[in-house]
């Protein structure tokens, strides 16, 4: 479907939502390096689950918040006090179990950080360091291998669903569609 201003967007993108819009057009599919911006995305794609992604960036503000700006060292370090918080905190996903999940993501990304000097350099590693470029997919075997070795390393809300998307908003899998202006980024 072309907009107004001749650009041609993915189907999935509302036009009557200009945070949608602007999601799409400036940060999915992109690649992202900084392991801040990969941590919150990873802790929004968990909240995500079972809902629209329009919902969680309806409240990507609130999460910011209420989740210290994705600071992981702060994160990792919360207290029952601090969960009992998040879950009375309106302006979030309250899901007890997403909550305490990004709580035990956060401790296994700084261990992963630890092992391999950066969140960065553990994910593209699986894919040496290149995007990969497909649409009309919901998992993959990379989404599956990623999954499984989070899932190992004790990661919560990682399936490989869950994962693919991760990958997509993170620009490890470029999914724009072909007719889409930002299809030619970078593939």
């Amino acid at each position: 479907m072309e907009w107004a201003g001749g650009k041609t967007r993915c189907h999935w993108v509302s036009p009557d939502d200009p945070r949608y819009i602007k999601y799409h057009d400036e940060e999915w599919g992109v690649p992202v390096h900084e392991d801040r911006k990969l941590f919150e995305m990873l802790i929004l794609e968990g909240f995500q689950a079972g809902l629209s992604w329009v919902c969680i960036l309806k409240k990507r503000e609130a999460f910011s918040r209420a989740f210290d700006g994705f600071d992981v060292q702060k994160i990792s370090a919360y207290d029952a006090d601090k969960l009992a918080a998040l879950q009375d905190d309106p302006g979030i996903v309250r899901n007890r179990l997403k909550i305490q999940a990004a709580v035990t993501n956060a401790r296994v990304f700084r261990q992963i950080q630890q092992e391999w000097g950066s969140f960065d350099r553990y994910l593209w590693h699986w894919t040496d360091g290149q995007t990969v470029c497909e649409v009309g997919h919901v998992s993959s075997p990379l989404s599956d291998s990623i999954s499984k070795d989070l899932k190992k390393r004790g990661m919560k809300f990682v399936g490989t669903v869950i994962i693919y998307s991760y990958l997509q908003a993170v620009g490890v899998i470029n999914s724009h569609e072909p007719d889409c202006f930002l299809r030619t980024h970078p593939c």
